[in-house]
């Protein structure tokens, strides 16, 4: 794949590209930049969520799915993590694994069921 004027620059300039581009709903183009910079920095969450919600909104499901994995593994408190790896979950047609994932956003985030 050919590079592009967007890829190159520090990683604080590539990190608010990306931030633009999927303001923008150009959701491919910031996963393309957001690969390279959490190849960068692997130990990073944010740019690897921001990654798996551009994949997650275009449609690429199994690799939003594969990215949310990690960043709930590093940080299992990241709620928005969980709430999106349920809701990719559910995309994929797979209800039974998404619960425990929704669930728990939801205690996370302070709604408590019965409540």
């Amino acid at each position: 794949m050919e590079s592009t004027y967007y890829e190159y620059g520090t990683a604080a300039e590539r990190w608010d590209r990306a931030q633009l581009f999927f303001d923008a709903k150009e959701y491919v183009t910031a996963a393309r930049i957001l690969g390279g910079l959490v190849d960068e920095v692997p130990e990073q969450v944010a740019p690897r969520l921001l990654l798996a919600r551009a994949y997650y909104h275009s449609a690429r499901l199994a690799k939003a799915e594969t990215e949310l994995r990690i960043v709930v593994e590093r940080d299992p408190v990241e709620h928005y993590a969980r709430l999106m790896l349920g809701r990719t979950l559910e995309r994929q047609g797979r209800p039974a694994e998404a619960a425990p994932h929704l669930r728990l956003a939801a205690v996370m985030s302070g709604e408590f069921p019965g409540e």
